[in-house]
């Protein structure tokens, strides 16, 4: 069973991290991101940054690493907190605190999809963002989050890592 149906979460607070990995392709900078598979209840179809819920008691950087590999079998090193905002789960009934981290995958790691969890991956960059846009809608919370870790990318080679 998927951890979106399987986590009773209604009255709750929950933590969630997700990694903003980068890439460089064709000189550029991209960041994965991940089509929510069409059997999820929450955001179903959406594209996501890679990560999940953390458990009790858990560091949220192993929580991230070990989600990413349940996820999508893809090993990375976290590097820097980038970002956190909170939202509500209608469908759960629960607050989210989402935590986004700077992240690179290890070498000879690639990603490849759970189609429980995920029905496609994309390295989005300044020139395809907008597939994300259109597909999410502009109203999306992790939207201006992606936009920003872009530029931030854009500005420098590297991210320094943890």
């Amino acid at each position: 069973m998927s951890q979106d149906s399987a986590i009773a979460a209604y009255g709750q607070q929950v933590i969630t991290a997700c990694a903003v990995v980068n890439k460089f392709i064709n000189g550029k900078p991209s960041i994965l991101v991940a089509k929510r598979a069409a059997t999820k209840k929450f955001l179903p179809g959406k594209y996501e940054l890679p990560g999940g819920h953390i458990d009790y008691g858990e560091n949220p950087e192993d929580g991230l690493k070990r989600e990413l590999l349940e996820e999508l079998g893809f090993d990375v090193t976290i590097g820097s907190l980038f970002a956190a905002f909170t939202y509500i789960n209608e469908i759960k009934g629960s607050h989210s605190i989402e935590l986004l981290y700077f992240a690179q995958a290890k070498e000879g790691s690639e990603p490849t999809i759970n189609p429980e969890d995920h029905s496609g991956l994309l390295w989005v960059n300044e020139d395809n963002i907008n597939l994300v846009e259109k597909e999410n809608g502009s109203d999306d919370q992790e939207l201006p989050y992606l936009k920003k870790s872009l530029r931030i990318l854009n500005n420098y080679e590297s991210i320094k890592l943890g």
